[in-house]
């Protein structure tokens, strides 16, 4: 144990993070120079086509200082906001963090929310400033904030450049002489947190563990403490960074255990198990490692399979991502145009999105989801609630927009505490923004160079378009995170769009008050441009509270049914038009529009 370093690399998205754990795999020869690919322990599709982390990555490797041999578990982490449970995840198995700081962007805001992280739960923290290979002249005002941050002296910030190596096997150097060894067990039998998980078609659910007592044995008789559930493990071992059976897992260890559970509700995150087949299960609560608490989604959209019969196909995939997504949460969702689907419960815009290109890549699974939304809190009793304030316990919760009664007025939305982080010459731009996405309680402080800006917002508006509005107006400067504070009331109203009569369903919305003629124009404008003429009128309406708020019209398709007329009687042609047009209003009367995939698709971007 005392040869054992577990340590996690956390920083600001494209960082280098990735970068780093690449050239920490060449130092230690934990992957062949045959075989290095970069992003090596980047996995998923979406990962290597975003150029980001999404997914933890654990491995394992060896390295010799001092004539002696360490193992280091390393787990690499993502960085944008919207996967912060999945760096808690790390966190919660390891004792030291390596801080990465991009040379020529600085601390930015998800540096500071991953320090605090850290911090909070009492790693040692390595400040490491990356890409030094650029020779940037802000280095040594880089430096100066980075040691000023984690409060160290400045000759203690390593300089590295993950991508010629530079500095690097300094940095792992430290890590061994700075970071803890595992502290000694506290029971004489194996028990180990589930800090991730996937699955095995052979060998079932597999879960990602960092052992804190005992040791676990290959075939022997395990439990989990939450699900109440035993079962003889079929494999384990470590990620070297690939699965190597091992007989053994032993007190310090991260490693993997196959379980071989077939149903992958049976796994939570944050679970314990513990090997020790005279304990009954009734007796073992006592036992459960504190873990990290389980995030609450804060948006929710509603995915449909694009052909019906791929429901339970759907479901399957589903099951299978939230394995080795605990943020993600999904129930069945019923809608009378696009049938059965889910509605899933997600961390931010980024994670849905990501969520249905996985749909897409790993399963072959096309779906048609609805517009985000948030959950909303509404009265269940005018008597019960003061107007002004809000109470859990009298309120209603509301996910799906199309829920929402048309005249509710008293409605209740989630806040965020918001951090920016910009250049000084972007501040009057972003300050600009306050109006459109209701920032307030706005705060400045001064970080050299750089402004700290401070606010409260709707949820709400920061799924909408606020993070491209931001990049937009700073140039791709600044960068932001956020905290969900509590709910607020406001005035918002829930929108709805027709079609020739009929509702479309996955485009009713919930937009702000003072907003709703302008995205009422906005979003019949959009769907008059790419829905396709019929051989009827489209009326294309924008409706809340029983008022049309805006209007656009597609003309029908024009045939010309006289065209073979020749001279001759006019009341020929008379008779065909009248035929045509009482025709059309028929056609009208039976039309029910149905909005294909990719038009759905095109109305969400």
């Amino acid at each position: 144990m005392n040869n054992i370093r577990n340590f996690v690399i956390i920083s600001h998205i494209d960082h280098g993070k990735s970068t780093l754990a690449d050239r920490f795999l060449e130092i230690t020869k934990t992957v062949e120079k045959r075989q290095m690919k970069e992003q090596f322990l980047d996995q998923l599709e979406s990962e290597r086509e975003r150029g980001i982390t999404i997914k933890m990555a654990p491995v394992r490797m060896t390295y010799t200082l001092n004539d002696i041999s360490y193992t280091l578990n390393l787990i690499d982490t993502p960085g944008h906001h919207d996967f912060s449970y999945e760096v808690s995840r790390a966190l919660a198995a390891v004792e030291g963090a390596i801080l990465l700081v991009d040379v020529s962007q600085g601390i930015q805001a998800q540096t500071l929310a991953n320090y605090h992280l850290a911090k909070k739960v009492g790693l040692k923290i390595i400040g490491a400033v990356n890409k030094i290979d650029l020779n940037p002249l802000q280095l040594p005002s880089i430096l100066a904030e980075t040691a000023n941050l984690l409060n160290c002296p400045i000759e203690e910030i390593h300089k590295i450049s993950g991508k010629t190596g530079e500095g690097v096997e300094e940095l792992l150097k430290s890590v061994i002489k700075k970071v803890s060894a595992p502290k000694h067990q506290i029971i004489d039998f194996g028990r180990a947190l589930i800090f991730d998980s996937f699955y095995d078609d052979h060998k079932g659910v597999i879960a990602s563990v960092r052992v804190f007592d005992g040791k676990f044995n290959s075939e022997s008789e395990a439990e989990l403490i939450t699900a109440k559930e035993k079962f003889k493990i079929k494999e384990l071992g470590t990620f070297n960074p690939r699965l190597n059976p091992t007989k053994n897992l032993f007190c310090g260890e991260i490693g993997y255990i196959a379980t071989g559970l077939k149903n992958p509700e049976k796994i939570k995150i944050g679970d314990t198990i513990i090997q020790n087949s005279k304990l009954k299960i009734s007796n073992s609560k006592s036992l459960a490692l504190p873990g990290y608490s389980e995030p609450k989604p804060v948006v929710f959209v509603s995915f449909y399979p694009d052909e019906t019969d791929e429901y339970e196909d759907l479901k399957k995939a589903l099951q299978k991502l939230k394995l080795n997504d605990s943020a993600l949460n999904f129930e069945p969702d019923f809608n009378e145009v696009l049938g059965r689907g889910f509605k899933g419960g997600f961390l931010g815009k980024l994670h849905f999105e990501i969520t249905a290109e996985r749909l897409e890549k790993e399963f072959g699974l096309k779906t048609v989801n609805s517009f985000p939304s948030v959950a909303l809190k509404i009265k269940k009793s005018s008597s019960l609630i003061d107007d002004n304030h809000f109470s859990e316990s009298n309120t209603i919760t509301i996910e799906n927009p199309a829920d929402l009664p048309d005249e509710v007025r008293d409605i209740w939305e989630p806040m965020i505490n918001l951090e920016i982080i910009t250049p000084v010459e972007y501040l009057g731009s972003i300050l600009q923004l306050k109006e459109n996405f209701r920032m307030e309680n706005i705060q400045t402080k001064n970080l050299g160079e750089r402004i700290l800006i401070i606010a409260q917002m709707p949820l709400l508006e920061l799924i909408s378009e606020f993070d491209d509005k931001l990049k937009s107006v700073s140039g791709g400067f600044a960068s932001f995170s956020y905290e969900i504070k509590d709910y607020k009331k406001s005035d918002l109203r829930k929108l709805e769009v027709l079609v020739a009569g009929n509702q479309v369903a996955g485009l009713t919305r919930v937009v702000p008050q003072k907003n709703i003629e302008r995205e009422a124009r906005k979003i019949v404008g959009k769907l008059k441009n790419v829905l396709p003429a019929q051989q009827f009128i489209q009326a294309i309406q924008a409706v809340s509270g029983g008022h049309i708020i805006a209007r656009e019209t597609i003309t029908a398709m024009k045939k010309d049914v006289t065209g073979y007329l020749y001279g001759g009687d006019r009341t020929r042609k008379m008779k065909l038009w009248k035929k045509q047009k009482e025709g059309k209003k028929k056609l009208l009367s039976m039309a029910k529009v149905k909005i294909p995939s990719d038009i759905f698709k095109k109305m969400i971007q």
